[in-house]
């Protein structure tokens, strides 16, 4: 994978512009000699001081060990299976260097590995490989992780809106349940729900049976139906 400057690209404004902290200490690791190579040579082009380069995960906890840097950047997937040993290692170098910004790389929209760094909160990025070629639009994620900011790539938000409308539970409820959930979620009666919605408790009971079953929510002695109808009314939220 080539790394070029967008054609015609701007200069970066804002938050974006500003310098790099003197002696920001990046450590980059992905098996894939030429990117690792490529992405090393550019940030100390642009003033970041790259004081390691790795191409396996045990390397790359190694090197953050002795280091200590201000940023790591690493593929998902390294040796020895290429599944989730660069996720893996970010993850104990998050839990034993918590000022650390962690840049992961992936070549695909990978939802379940994504999900699990965005929870990681400030100070990381996710970023597609393909992201890297748009130089000016990396240095500038590489800017904000520093600076203990966030950036999610825009291919993900799209794969996780995508995915949420499709395993959306709430889509098979009518406009008229989803109006009575909503009243249950807000602790009122059946009596209570239908003065609200000027019809009477037995409809009310007959719409509550019909959320209940399209939500899959069967009865169990040791569940309380309603709560669960609530809690997936929350979770959606």
């Amino acid at each position: 994978m080539s790394i070029r400057s967008s054609p015609g690209a701007g200069p970066i404004t804002g938050q974006d512009s500003m310098t790099v902290p003197k002696n920001t200490r990046v450590v980059v690791a992905d098996d894939d000699i030429l990117l690792r190579e490529g992405i090393a040579s550019l940030l100390t082009g642009r003033g970041f001081d790259v004081v390691g380069q790795s191409g396996d995960a045990s390397e790359l906890l190694a090197l953050a060990r002795v280091e200590q840097p201000d940023l790591v950047i690493v593929d998902i997937r390294m040796p020895p299976t290429h599944t989730t040993e660069g996720l893996d290692s970010a993850r104990i170098i998050r839990a034993e260097f918590p000022s650390c910004g962690v840049v992961v790389l992936s070549a695909h929209v990978e939802l379940e590995q994504a999900t699990d760094l965005i929870a990681q909160g400030r100070g990381s990025a996710y970023l597609l490989k393909s992201r890297v070629n748009d130089v000016d639009e990396f240095i500038a994620t590489l800017h904000r992780v520093a600076s203990g900011g966030t950036f999610v790539d825009p291919a993900l938000v799209q794969e996780l809106v995508s995915a949420r409308r499709v395993h959306d539970p709430l889509d098979g409820l009518s406009p008229r349940e989803r109006e009575v959930l909503a009243l249950v979620a807000e602790g009122r009666s059946n009596a209570g729900i239908g003065h609200q919605l000027f019809v009477s408790e037995g409809t009310v009971e007959k719409h509550i049976r019909s959320i209940l079953m399209k939500l899959g929510i069967t009865e169990a002695p040791e569940d309380h139906r309603r709560v669960l109808a609530v809690l997936a009314y929350l979770e959606e939220r």
